[in-house]
């Protein structure tokens, strides 16, 4: 819990005074792709390890 509430931090921080809206709102939603492209990965290495994946 204080690892997330950590991250959170961090996110808020990093948004708090970066200046314009425009660029304000493309860089909250390019770091929001980024999760999710991560997620999505995490989820698929995931799946090839309990499925049984050769990596070789």
């Amino acid at each position: 819990m204080k690892t997330t509430l950590l991250i959170k931090e961090i996110y808020l921080e990093g948004f708090r005074n970066l200046g314009h809206i425009i660029i304000k709102n493309y860089f909250k939603a390019f770091a929001w792709f980024s999760f999710i492209l991560f997620f999505i990965v995490l989820y698929a290495f995931i799946y090839r390890v309990s499925t049984g994946f050769a990596f070789n």
